[in-house]
């Protein structure tokens, strides 16, 4: 009966070290992943504008940054 208790608590123990792994590596590769591919930037917004022929203002600007929860 003392080895059927033992094992479940390995059992639970590599469940909670595994999941604090998979948290800190999914963490990781998230953030490169938005190092490497960062969201819309002001840049961006400006650069579409010129694409359709059109000069944005600053308010025009800060308005779709503001929409964007930026």
């Amino acid at each position: 009966m003392e080895n059927f208790w033992f094992s479940i608590l390995y059992f639970v123990l590599g469940g909670v070290i595994g999941a604090a792994i998979a948290y800190f590596m999914t963490k990781k590769a998230f953030e490169k992943q938005l190092k490497e591919n960062p969201p819309i930037n002001e840049k961006m917004i400006r650069a579409m504008y010129a694409q359709m022929g059109r000069k944005p203002s600053e308010a025009q600007i800060r308005q779709i940054m503001k929409s964007m929860g930026q």
